[in-house]
Formats: C-alpha cells, structure tokens, sequence
C-alpha cells in the first residue's frame, strides 16, 4: 500500500497542513478527510480510512483543522467554527491541483459537522459528503439539535453512526436527515460507539464504509 507523505500549503490562510495519499492507480477523484474536536488527523479511523479509499484509486488528504494547527490538544475554541471552515475550503482548493475528477469531503464529529455547514453554504463546493458520527446533539442534551443548516444541504451526504453513539441515536438521526433535501444514507455501525472504530472492527469497518460511500456516489442519478 502506497506510503502517505506530508502535505503543507502555505500560500493559504489557514494554511493546509496533513498528508497526502497518492493511489498507484489513480482514478481521478479525490477525499479530504478530517477530525473530531478532540483529536487530529492522525488518528487512526482518518488513517484507515485513508489507506483503503487510496487503495481504491481515490487521491486522499487527511489534513488538521485550523484550530488543530493553532493547539495541539484541547477542544476548538469558542469562535473558531468560521476559520475551520475556512481551512476545509482551502483543502478543497488545494485538491483541486491534484485532480481533476469529482472532490469529496468528509469528517469525524466536529469536523464533519463544519464540512456540512460549510457544503451548505456553497452547494457547488464538493460532489458529496462523507459524515462519520456526525454530532446531532451533546450526550444526554437532545434538546440542542445542530440540524439548523440540514435544510440547507443540497450535497448528497452518506452518513456512518455508530448504534451506541451518545451523540445521537440511529432513530434520532434518521428522523434529522429528513429535514435534508439533497440525497442521504445512513450507515449504522453495530456495537459502535462515536469513535466507531474499535479493536473489534479495525479490520472490516473501513472497507465496509469505502463501500458503501463509493456505491453511494456511483449509484445511478446522483450527480
């Protein structure tokens, strides 16, 4: 399996820093994938997940947020949504000079979340989105919901939640993304939790979502 290297674009700001996996039999399409609040991109669902969509052809760029840049650990600061976005849209930018085929862009938790708003604010920005353990609300608060901006999606977005996620469950979920007008999917995780990737399945869980993410986009009609 092909090695990742460093990738840093300083030209931008925020900068794009991350690594970059190059497929030895390119497809043409790229993923940009990143991280949950409390981690960055080298945790190793990002980096499965990674080498198993290279493996299929896809140009991949995990890459850390903004404030990941800024702190080494601890969770965004207050404010600091806006410069996350604005980072995701930098990565975007920067794919874009290494392919030419169709970018998709995906994320863990909190970073999912801020490649969702962002999709929604400029539909046209990637072909689809890749939404692991999206944080619907905060554990055991329900009543603070973060769909506000899923009426405003219009980018066909598979989601992948594991069924003992505490930010969300399988039938929360599912009731949310019908506030979605583009198309969805929701993959449930057995077993799984909001970190999804555990001992038990590091062996089967990331082909198990290129799959699926990969039929989504191909499937007939989508784009």
């Amino acid at each position: 399996m092909p090695a990742s290297e460093s990738f840093l674009d300083t030209t931008v700001d925020p900068p794009v820093r991350g690594f970059l996996h190059r497929p030895e039999a390119p497809s043409g399409e790229a993923l940009i994938l990143t991280h949950g609040a409390g981690s960055n991109c080298r945790t190793p669902l990002l980096v499965a997940l990674a080498e198993t969509f290279c493996a299929s052809g896809l140009t991949v760029l995990r890459c850390d947020l903004a404030f990941r840049q800024s702190r080494p650990t601890g969770p965004p600061p207050r404010g600091s949504a806006e410069r996350d976005q604005a980072g995701l849209r930098a990565a975007v930018a920067a794919m874009r000079r290494q392919t030419e085929g169709r970018i998709f862009l995906g994320g863990h938790s909190y970073g999912g979340r801020q490649a969702s708003i962002l999709a929604a604010s400029d539909p046209a920005l990637v072909a689809a989105l890749l939404l692991l353990s999206f944080p619907l609300h905060p554990p055991q608060r329900p009543e603070e919901l973060r769909s506000k901006h899923f009426p405003d999606l219009r980018t066909p977005a598979l989601f992948v939640h594991g069924a003992r996620d505490g930010f969300g469950s399988y039938d929360e979920m599912k009731q949310a993304l019908r506030l979605v007008t583009a198309r969805t999917q929701l993959l449930s995780v057995s077993g799984a939790g909001h970190e999804l990737f555990s001992v038990r399945n590091r062996r089967e869980l990331p082909p198990q979502i290129v799959s699926a993410f990969l039929s989504f986009v191909d499937s007939p009609g989508s784009f």
